[in-house]
């Protein structure tokens, strides 16, 4: 499953070791660049065994990775193998989506919760502290204001589980034209439902790509919320590509993550147009010279 179909399949369920490249590698902690820099995998080398992926993602100058359900028929072998392949490589696997149940279906919380705890045990096998969680669906005949509600009643007896096993949880929007009965669409919205749990462990997956798609005014609602943020996720508009190929100005959001002093994840979510190495590698550079640009 990738990234374009999952939040359409929650809709229909509820209703070898390799040497470290010489690549320089941008991490939290560099002079020009504070946060940190992963690549969702979905997107990439979708043909090749799980750790030549992690072998080109090195190679591409990465040290973090995202996942969706790469895993899922994983034997305890594999986990085992995965795990030391990427630490060979000094690769984490920083955030991953696998809980399918959403929060804003009022009558779903419990299933939601089930969901959720029956993935903590795969998160530890991963050793990933992050786990993207979906709104789900819109249900037919219930109000937005309840839609609403029950996300934050979900979202924090789930904080309180999240802080037991030590993760942190990511509520994502994804725009409309991807999937037109997703709930939560608005990041705006999906802000204010964050600060209403009100837990530490909760925060929001600011998708650029998605966002700009719905609604736009991408940096102004960044400077709003930025202690809110737990990850963002990289993608041009029109297309799903690398930066540069279309509408978003990227350069001005990383310097903008910068000056807040931005330091979790900034996650490569995009089908690369061309040779997906090169096209990473590039990627990765240019946010370390869009930062030196004033």
């Amino acid at each position: 499953m990738d990234r374009r179909n999952f939040a359409r399949t929650i809709a229909s369920a509820a209703l070898g070791a390799a040497a470290l490249p010489s690549i320089p590698v941008l991490a939290a902690g560099d002079a020009d660049v504070p946060f940190k820099l992963s690549v969702m995998l979905w997107t990439v080398f979708k043909t090749l065994p799980f750790e030549q992926r992690l072998e080109k993602i090195a190679e591409a100058g990465y040290h973090s990775v995202e996942l969706v359900d790469e895993f899922k028929q994983w034997s305890d072998d594999d986990f085992r193998r995965a795990n030391a392949k990427k630490r060979s490589l000094a690769i984490t696997f920083d955030s991953t989506a696998g809980v399918w149940k959403g929060v804003a279906d009022p009558a779903g919380r419990d299933a939601f919760l089930a969901d959720l705890k029956n993935f903590f045990p795969v998160a530890a096998k991963l050793e990933c502290p992050t786990i993207i969680v979906l709104s789900g669906n819109r249900v037919q005949g219930v109000s937005h204001e309840t839609h609403h509600v029950a996300c934050i009643e979900a979202l924090k007896p789930a904080g309180d589980m999240a802080a037991k096993e030590n993760v942190t949880l990511l509520l994502e929007n994804i725009d409309q034209e991807e999937n037109p009965e997703y709930y939560l669409t608005s990041v705006a919205e999906g802000f204010e439902i964050i600060r209403k749990v009100d837990n530490p462990h909760v925060k929001f997956l600011y998708d650029f790509y998605h966002e700009q798609i719905s609604e736009g005014n991408l940096i102004e609602k960044l400077e709003k919320n930025i202690d809110q943020v737990g990850l963002v996720h990289i993608a041009d508009v029109p297309g799903r590509h690398q930066p540069g190929t279309g509408e978003i100005n990227y350069a001005n959001i990383f310097r903008k993550l910068a000056e807040l002093k931005y330091d979790r994840y900034a996650a490569m979510e995009f089908m690369p147009a061309g040779d997906a190495v090169a096209i990473l590698r590039a990627a990765r550079e240019q946010v370390g010279r869009d930062l030196t640009v004033h």
